[in-house]
């Protein structure tokens, strides 16, 4: 049987925490923030855990961990 594949953009966009659990970027921080207020910008600064109904998913795009 041939090895599976990475899905590498999940690979670059994902992290496993110590414990198991997914992490991830918070999205819309790349440009244009000009347009949103300071509560916004400070709220989603940092990352957060994967919301437990996509965790399957990208479990699956990333088959052997990081």
């Amino acid at each position: 049987m041939p090895k599976m594949k990475t899905k590498k953009a999940a690979a670059k966009r994902f992290k496993f925490t110590a414990s198991g659990k997914l992490k991830h970027g918070v999205a819309g921080k790349r440009h244009r923030l000009i347009s949103h207020n300071g509560k916004y910008i400070r709220q989603n600064r940092g990352t957060s855990v994967v919301a437990k109904a996509d965790e399957a998913r990208v479990r699956k795009y990333l088959p052997y961990g990081l």
